[in-house]
C-alpha cells in the first residue's frame, strides 16, 4: 500500500538482457582452416625398455668404475630429461637407494668376512673369530686391505649399475602401454610382470603421500616409530588395490581363451619350447670361445621358433588394442642407441680387456678409455629426438569472494 491507501505498482523482478555473441569470422572459401597444435605422440615403450636393457648389458662388460659411473649418469640424465609426470616414474630414486645400498652391504661383507684377493696395503686390523674346523675358507675379522676393498667396490658397482638402468626403464615406460604392446600369448604373463613391476612404484606413491600427510598434521614421520605407523596404512592400500585389481581383472575376462585345436596346441608348445631351448643354447654358444661356429645359427633358429610359437599362441587369446603405440623412428633411434653402446662395449672388452677390467694386484688408479667412454655417451641421443614431457599444469586461480553490500530498509 502507498501513501494514502492507493495500492502501488507491483515491483517487477529485474531482467537481464544476454547480450548477443559476436559472430565468429567464417574463412572464406578455399582458404586452409588453421589446426591445432599436436603434441607428438611419446615414444614405444619397449624402445625405452630395449635402451635400458642394452644400457645394463654394457655394464656387465666392464669393472672399470670410471666407465660404470658414466653409464649411471647418461641414464640419470635421459631420466631427468624425459620423464614423465606421472606417479609410477618417481620410481628412480628408490632404484639408486638400492644400488647405494648394494655398494655398502658388498663392501660390509668384504670387510667383515675378508676377501680371496691378497693385498699388502692393510687399512685396518679386526680381531678374528676362531671358528671350527668345518668352516674352513670362511673368516671373520682379521686383516682389511685396500686391494680387497677396490675388488670389492668395482664388482659391487657393475650390479649397481645394473639396478640404476633397470630403474630407467622403470621411470620411462608406461607399464599399461607397455601391456598393451604385448603379443596374445604372453598377454596373461604381462598382466602379472606389470603387477610386480608397478608394485614398488605405487608402494613409494603411497609412503610418500601418507608421510606428507602425517607432517601436515604435525606428526612424526621419520624413526621407527614414523616407520611404524606409515607402514600399517601402506600395506592396507596395497591389499585394498590388489583386490580392486583382482576384481577387475576377473570382469573383463582374464584367463578365459578361445577353443583351439589339439593339433595346433601342441604345435605351438613344441615351437615355444624349442625355441627357448634354442635360444639358451645360442647365447651359450656366442658367450663361449668353443661355440663360435654353431652359436649365432642356433640362436637364430631359436628366435624364430620361439616367434612362431608366439604367433600360434596369439589365437587362444584374442585381443584387441585401442589405439596401439607404433613403433616409429624414434624409437628405432632410442633402441639403435642402447644396442650401439653395448655392442661398442663388447667390443672394447675383447680388444683392451685391460682398461675394462682394471688390476687390483697391484693397486694402480683406473683410468678412463677414451673410445669406451665416447661410445657410453652414444646413449644420450634419447634425451635428444624423443618429445619432452607435458608440462605440469598449474591450478587455476580461486577467485576471492565479493561480499555484496547489505540493503538497507527503506
Amino acid at each position: 500500500m502507498g501513501a494514502g491507501g492507493t495500492p502501488s505498482a507491483p515491483v517487477s523482478a529485474p531482467t537481464h538482457r544476454r547480450h548477443p555473441r559476436p559472430a565468429t569470422p567464417r574463412p572464406a572459401p578455399g582458404a586452409r582452416t588453421p589446426r591445432r597444435h599436436q603434441r607428438p605422440a611419446p615414444v614405444h615403450p619397449g624402445a625405452w625398455w630395449l635402451w635400458a636393457l642394452a644400457l645394463g648389458t654394457a655394464a656387465t662388460r666392464t669393472t672399470n668404475p670410471l666407465l660404470l659411473a658414466l653409464l649411471v649418469a647418461v641414464s640419470a640424465y635421459v631420466v631427468i630429461a624425459r620423464r614423465p609426470h606421472a606417479p609410477w616414474s618417481r620410481s628412480y630414486g628408490a632404484f639408486v637407494k638400492l644400488a647405494l645400498a648394494v655398494l655398502l652391504i658388498r663392501l660390509a661383507f668384504t670387510t667383515i668376512l675378508g676377501s680371496p684377493i691378497p693385498g699388502t696395503h692393510t687399512l685396518v686390523t679386526l680381531p678374528e673369530v676362531p671358528l671350527p674346523h668345518w668352516a674352513q675358507g670362511i673368516r671373520l675379522g682379521g686383516r682389511v686391505t685396500a686391494e680387497g676393498l677396490a675388488f670389492a667396490l668395482y664388482d659391487a658397482m657393475k650390479l649397481a649399475a645394473l639396478l640404476v638402468c633397470v630403474g630407467a626403464a622403470n621411470a620411462l615406460a608406461n607399464p599399461s602401454r607397455l601391456l598393451k604392446s604385448l603379443p596374445g600369448a604372453l598377454y596373461e604373463m604381462g598382466v602379472a610382470v606389470v603387477v610386480a613391476l608397478t608394485f614398488a612404484p605405487n608402494l613409494i606413491a603411497d609412503a610418500t603421500r601418507l608421510r606428507a600427510a602425517r607432517r601436515l598434521r604435525g606428526r612424526p614421520d621419520k624413526g621407527v616409530r614414523g616407520l611404524l605407523q606409515v607402514g600399517l596404512p601402506v600395506l592396507e592400500g596395497a591389499l585394498e588395490r590388489s583386490v580392486a585389481l583382482a576384481a577387475a581383472m576377473d570382469a573383463r575376462g582374464y584367463g578365459r581363451t578361445a577353443h583351439v585345436p589339439a593339433a595346433v596346441r601342441r604345435t605351438t608348445a613344441a615351437l615355444t619350447l624349442g625355441g627357448l631351448l634354442g635360444v639358451c643354447a645360442g647365447t651359450y654358444g656366442v658367450l663361449t670361445a668353443a661355440g663360435g661356429t654353431y652359436g649365432i645359427p642356433v640362436l637364430v633358429a631359436g628366435l624364430a621358433a620361439a616367434l612362431a610359437g608366439l604367433w600360434l599362441g596369439g589365437r587362444r587369446t584374442p585381443r584387441t588394442r585401442y589405439r596401439p603405440d607404433r613403433w616409429d623412428a624414434r624409437a628405432w633411434l632410442v633402441t639403435a642407441s642402447g644396442v650401439a653402446v653395448a655392442a661398442l662395449m663388447s667390443v672394447a672388452a675383447s680388444r683392451d680387456p685391460a682398461a675394462l677390467h682394471p688390476g687390483v694386484v697391484p693397486l694402480v688408479a683406473p683410468s678412463l678409455p677414451l673410445w669406451p667412454a665416447a661410445a657410453v655417451l652414444v646413449g644420450l641421443l634419447p634425451a635428444f629426438v624423443t618429445p619432452a614431457p607435458d608440462p605440469v599444469s598449474a591450478p587455476a586461480p580461486v577467485p576471492a569472494p565479493t561480499s555484496t553490500p547489505a540493503k538497507e530498509p527503506p
